[in-house]
């Protein structure tokens, strides 16, 4: 009896020296990302992103004394209603104290204004880049508690005038996705455009899932346009893209973002756009970036270059690292976290497993870094806003290759020239 009453001691003494964390212990954070409709492309990227970045950290030896970062991934299927009742889940029954998604402003937007700003809780966007965000930060309705790794449209519509024109692009057609990052969109770009010197022709919106957009096509075609401004994602996208040549349209095209897609350029066909040219957030490429391009491919099947790829890796990898600076999974102190991972006078930190070791080494040690990700070094403003480069890029022969880049100074001193 006392030998077995010693032995539960030793026992119980083992325990109570033994982390208060124990090794299957995790943190849950929601993923809302678009796994199908129109940006479905997309939300598949961003999601597995997301997991490869929690995945390095976790083999790194994970946050909190050792508990896992574990993503519960739901499917916003690319609309606002879906994207609400993803979200309300995660938040209300698994309370979640961080969410990353959505990809299309469309979706973070609705999860913002109904979920996570009321509720406190943090959101971390990839991919919306309607100012509409910025400006619910202006007006106080994120509680302060909203990120993007994405640059706004409110930039990258100056950029896609300039490039526009600098291609002879000079009398466009618009056709349009009728949600908010549509209109946005069009709204900064045609202000810079026709400031610029550009002539717009026609700006017709369209709604989602059509069968067809023969309609909208035709009322592009009016005015004799030399090219086409299609705002869309790859599914619509490819729809419109074919009847405009099929009607005869210019087989040039100007596009957004999210119209970079392989997929897009097969079901359309190569030969079409030969001449199209587009814009897309950039990146100050680091050894984060050299790592993903290695990595990705491997772990998800899916190439580097997908929209939403890279700049979901960092949202993942930010994420993570705060949950480790911030010492526990709670909102608030998530938040404050944030910035403190991207302290400028911080230690360099860049993707993957050994970097990660590095970085929760030196948080432990009670020691500032600085993670400087697969986008580049980026630092949040106090509406969550990034600045960054902006990658032109055209369509030649079936491949999207990068032909240029455009500095956030290039395009904050065309804007200074259009304000006066």
């Amino acid at each position: 009896m006392k030998t077995t009453l010693i032995a539960s001691l030793a026992v119980l003494a083992t325990a109570a020296a033994t982390p208060a964390f124990a090794a299957d212990c995790s943190v849950t954070v929601g993923v809302v990302m678009e796994l199908t409709g129109p940006a479905g492309e997309y939300g598949q990227a961003g999601a597995k992103s997301v997991e490869m970045a929690f995945r390095d950290i976790n083999d790194a030896g994970g946050v909190n004394g050792g508990c896992k970062v574990v993503a519960d991934t739901r499917d916003s299927q690319s609309t606002g209603t879906g994207a609400v009742d993803a979200a309300k889940q995660l938040v209300e029954i698994k309370h979640v104290p961080v969410i990353i998604g959505g990809i299309i402003s469309s979706v973070s937007i609705p999860i913002l204004t109904s979920v996570t700003g009321p509720a406190k809780v943090v959101q971390v966007s990839p991919a919306s880049s309607s100012p509409t965000l910025t400006n619910l930060g202006r007006e106080g309705k994120t509680n302060g508690m909203f990120f993007r790794t994405i640059t706004s449209d409110a930039l990258q519509g100056v950029a896609a005038a300039k490039y526009a024109l600098d291609q002879g692009l000079k009398k466009l057609s618009i056709i349009h996705v009728n949600n908010d990052f549509g209109v946005n969109m069009v709204k900064e770009f045609t202000a810079a455009y026709k400031a610029l010197g550009g002539e717009i022709v026609s700006v017709t919106p369209y709604n989602e899932k059509q069968a067809s957009y023969d309609a909208e096509v035709t009322a592009g075609m009016v005015g004799a346009p030399d090219a086409l401004y299609l705002v869309s994602y790859p599914v619509d996208g490819t729809t419109i893209a074919r009847s405009w040549i099929s009607k005869g349209g210019p087989a040039k095209f100007l596009l957004n973002d999210g119209m970079n897609s392989a997929d897009f350029v097969k079901n359309v066909g190569p030969k079409y756009l030969n001449d199209a040219y587009g814009t897309s957030s950039g990146t100050s490429p680091t050894a984060s970036t050299e790592y993903f391009n290695k990595t990705y491919k491997a772990f998800s099947n899916i190439e580097p270059t997908n929209p939403a790829a890279d700049r979901s890796y960092d949202a993942g990898a930010i994420v993570g690292l705060a949950i480790a600076q911030a010492g526990k999974a709670d909102s608030a102190a998530i938040k404050d976290a944030i910035n403190k991972v991207l302290d400028p006078k911080g230690t360099p930190i860049h993707a993957g497993k050994d970097e990660f070791a590095k970085a929760l080494g030196l948080i432990k040690d009670g020691k500032p870094i600085k993670y400087e990700g697969v986008i580049g070094p980026v630092f949040f403003d106090q509406f969550g806003d990034i600045t960054g480069p902006f990658r032109l890029w055209k369509i030649k022969d079936g491949e999207i290759t990068t032909v240029g880049e455009m500095s956030t100074a290039d395009v904050d001193g065309i804007k200074l020239k259009l304000a006066k």
